[in-house]
């Protein structure tokens, strides 16, 4: 394997990241996450225009039929600009539950919805344990006549309020299943929840005797938390990828500020203790991306290695970015403390990200049991 970037991936981040310079700018952020919807739908339209949501949805979808390391490389964009956008949500989250569990019916109706745009999906997991994979679920599928009646409530769903279709958890007569939901189903209710990092909003969402169809069943009876345990090793390889464009930019904020920066006379990026600080930070973010690429590579080649390489992977690139985060902020000293300074998206980011679908603890005994210790 080569880690190395080709011409043609090259293009794809500095178009990635000229554009989210252009239409998302840290000003713009600050304005989007103060909206109801939390994302700004012009953005949403034109990356799916630029074939950013079907990047790795094969070509017979409406896709464009490229690997997950293509599809990291923009993630890691979005990461490194805190875009707010439903993307992970929907092009890893939702499309990645039909791609894995649906049949062909149910990709084919889907996933080219998914990837031209017209769908922003989520995926309802969590419960009232705070758990991201709850074995049983609280949610309940009772059957009723042709297909089942969903009863109960989720929390901690990513973009749920504004998602036009949920895939969710619940436990059926069969065990553990996927239901695919519309978002304006009678009997959803969504509220959208005040969290720490607002460029990424959380919604819970309650089913009250919400009818669906049998076809509204992914996969085989009761395989849900097989599915899921192969979708959330992807889903911890594209945060990673979030995590290291994240650390990345604090990074060179803080190189940036360094050089600046006067005191005494001299710019602190003189002073041994702030350059052995971006020292250590860039030997973060470069160890970070490569344990970020190599399990994308492993995503993509649909390697066995993705059961060692993920957990790795989300609970490294976790503690990188929340260290790096954390000393962004140190460097900067009193402004980057400051509501008017961007190191505290960036902050609140990486802590959110930090805990996302597990935090690094879980992450690194998924690990151990894994590999038998």
């Amino acid at each position: 394997m080569n880690f190395a970037l080709t011409p043609e991936q090259e293009m794809l981040r500095d178009a990635a990241r000229a554009y989210l310079a252009d239409k998302v700018p840290m000003a713009r952020v600050r304005q989007i996450m103060e909206t109801p919807e939390g994302f700004d739908r012009d953005v949403w339209s034109e990356t799916a225009q630029m074939g950013w949501h079907g990047m790795a949805i094969p070509e017979a979808y409406g896709g464009a039929g490229y690997s997950f390391v293509e599809l990291g490389i923009v993630l890691e964009e979005l990461g490194r600009a805190v875009t707010p956008l439903p993307f992970l949500s929907t092009v890893v989250l939702a499309a990645g539950a039909v791609e894995l569990a649906g049949d062909e019916e149910q990709q084919a109706a889907y996933l080219p919805s998914f990837a031209s745009g017209e769908l922003i999906g989520a995926l309802a997991l969590v419960e009232s344990d705070g758990r991201w994979m709850p074995d049983p679920p609280e949610v309940s599928a009772t059957p009723s006549g042709s297909g089942f009646v969903l009863s109960g409530t989720k929390h901690h769903v990513l973009d749920g309020h504004v998602a036009d279709l949920l895939v969710v958890l619940a436990t059926s007569p069969d065990g553990p299943d996927l239901f695919v939901v519309p978002g304006d189903a009678p009997g959803v209710s969504r509220t959208k929840v005040v969290t720490m990092d607002q460029t990424r909003c959380q919604a819970s969402v309650t089913f009250d005797d919400v009818e669906v169809p049998a076809t509204a069943r992914l996969g085989s009876p009761g395989s849900a938390i097989e599915t899921l345990d192969r979708l959330l090793d992807r889903v911890a390889v594209a945060v990673a990828f979030e995590q290291v464009g994240g650390a990345q930019r604090c990074l060179e904020m803080s190189v940036a500020y360094a050089k600046e920066r006067y005191q005494f006379g001299r710019p602190i990026g003189s002073f041994q203790a702030i350059k052995h600080m971006c020292a250590d930070m860039l030997v973060e973010v470069e160890a970070a991306r490569s344990a970020a690429y190599y399990a994308g590579w492993a995503v993509a080649g649909d390697e066995d290695e993705l059961r060692i390489v993920a957990p790795v992977a989300k609970s490294y690139c976790s503690d990188a970015y929340f260290k790096i985060a954390g000393d962004t902020i140190q460097v900067h000293g009193g402004i980057g403390f400051t509501w008017e300074h961007d190191a505290h998206l960036y902050f609140k980011r990486a802590k959110t990200d930090e805990l996302l679908f597990g935090g690094p603890a879980e992450w690194r005994a998924k690990l151990a049991d894994r590999l038998g210790l």
